[in-house]
């Protein structure tokens, strides 16, 4: 059998030191312990949130798959009925239909605004920059007439408002824009 001895500068120690420095090595023990623990833990808690942000993707992916017919049959329709740009003025034509629709349901059309929109891959856009005035009633129904699907309008912008000087009226300012096709690719 082998002996055990402890070493010479241990046995040197007396019994206060030899306290004091097993005092120590638990200390830098327990130290050592937990910054290996938080270390763990906190590489788990980043796995699991990675694993869940991976699953969502998942899923979402999955859904994708299954409605591809239907974002396919969309993106026929899409070609087949959004409008191209024929000119500049399409924005004047846009404010015009705007004023047309704020006519028929007594909406107060001030301050209008035309301008050409951004361009992007999936769309063309002119806008027309509006503020209304009208009761909240009229205003409804002037909303839901001007942003028909068929129509490819938006409103990109949209800040809503009681007018203080007269609590029966609403105060708007949109920007509505109509989206066209892209540009073709040269």
């Amino acid at each position: 059998m082998m002996k055990v001895t402890l070493p010479g500068w241990f046995t040197r120690m007396t019994a206060r030191e030899r306290m004091l420095s097993l005092g120590v090595g638990a200390v830098v023990f327990v130290l050592f312990n937990l910054l290996l623990w938080s270390w763990l833990l906190g590489a788990i808690k980043e796995t699991r949130t990675e694993l869940a942000t991976l699953a969502s993707k998942r899923k979402e992916q999955t859904v994708f798959m299954k409605e591809r017919d239907l974002w396919t049959k969309r993106q026929q329709w899409l070609q087949q009925h959004q409008p191209i740009v024929k000119s500049p003025a399409e924005a004047s034509t846009l404010l015009d239909q705007i004023k047309q629709i704020a006519e028929t349901h007594k909406v107060l059309i001030e301050n209008p605004q035309i301008g050409s929109g951004e361009t992007t891959p999936t769309r063309q856009t002119v806008f027309a920059s509006i503020e209304t005035k009208s009761p909240w009633q009229p205003l409804v129904h002037f909303l839901y007439d001007v942003q028909q699907p068929e129509a490819f309008v938006v409103f990109e912008s949209v800040n809503l408002a009681v007018d203080s000087n007269d609590q029966t009226m609403m105060k708007g300012k949109f920007r509505v824009a109509r989206w066209f096709a892209p540009a073709p690719r040269k």
